[in-house]
């Protein structure tokens, strides 16, 4: 480990453990985790759903493993220098499975690692007919999951989707239970009520991570809000994607109207941005330096 990722990681505990409810976009490849970086945000989320959608044109049901999101954490820590978060769904598997997915997301490059308690193969934390393990079950795998981190600093988050699989309560009872069992971050999934919004940073001293679905069943908050309540993170996993998304069927159903397409700034890129987010500049500078003058 060097010298920086410990910086790093040592800074982003202490931005977390300050509670100022930091905006957190998702990222779903090297590219835009480059644009959430080049905005200005202060960490990154490498989201399951983003690279299931978006590499594999899948909904998010747990298609992909851990050599996948593996390759996608080791490629956008190549791509930008914030603090990485990690989606790490269940672990892949029981509480030996967790090890070794620490293991090598904090090789890759993760900062920290999200794991669930939902019944694998897992599903988006805001669609139907889920199902969550056992406390005891998810609380041996966050116990393996902080043995195995080499640095003390790479943080655990422990989600549940019990809420709304057994009700609020249980949900909240399981937070006190992955706290004590060593998560660093606690993440209740598809919050539905205003009011519990508002008063669960009060039932924790372990800080709160929320997420924001557009669309999703969680009421959209604004960041000032949740700060004032006490959250430390303000996950907007898939705000990106989304964007993406919409922006290709803009572009490209404006190709097929029209049959031609220009440099209209308004509904793509223009080149040259283009080339400055992949540091081509940079690249020209490097090919430069190493010419061969044979």
């Amino acid at each position: 480990m060097t010298s920086s990722t410990s910086a790093r990681r040592q800074a982003f505990r202490q931005l977390v453990a300050s509670k100022q409810a930091v905006l957190v976009p998702g990222a779903f490849n090297a590219m835009s985790a480059r644009v959430i970086e080049d905005l200005g945000f202060q960490a990154v989320y490498l989201t399951g759903a983003g690279v299931t959608n978006m590499s594999f044109g899948l909904p998010d049901l747990g298609f992909i493993g851990l050599s996948d999101i593996a390759e996608h954490t080791a490629r956008v820590r190549d791509a930008v220098a914030l603090p990485l978060i990690v989606d790490a769904d269940t672990g892949f598997g029981n509480a030996l499975n967790v090890q070794h997915a620490v293991r090598t997301l904090e090789r890759a490059g993760a900062d920290a690692i999200q794991l669930e308690d939902q019944v694998m193969p897992k599903k988006c934390g805001h669609f139907a007919g889920k199902h969550v393990v056992g406390m005891n079950e998810m609380a041996a795998k966050i116990r393996a999951a902080a043995d195995a981190r080499d640095d003390a600093d790479f943080q655990i988050i422990a989600r549940t989707d019990a809420a709304a699989v057994h009700g609020i309560e249980d949900a909240i009872e399981r937070g006190h239970r992955f706290a004590e069992a060593g998560a660093d971050i606690l993440f209740l999934e598809a919050i539905e009520g205003l009011p519990d919004i508002q008063r669960l940073p009060q039932l924790f001293k372990t800080p709160l991570l929320i997420n924001i679905v557009i669309g999703g069943k969680t009421p959209v908050q604004g960041r000032d809000a949740l700060q004032g309540l006490g959250y430390g993170l303000v996950l907007y996993a898939n705000a990106a994607l989304q964007g993406a998304v919409r922006g290709m069927q803009q572009a490209l159903g404006m190709l097929k109207s029209n049959g031609q397409m220009d440099e209209n700034p308004a509904i793509v890129v223009p080149f040259n941005e283009r080339q400055r987010l992949v540091r081509k500049p940079l690249y020209d500078e490097l090919d430069a330096r190493y010419k061969s003058e044979d």
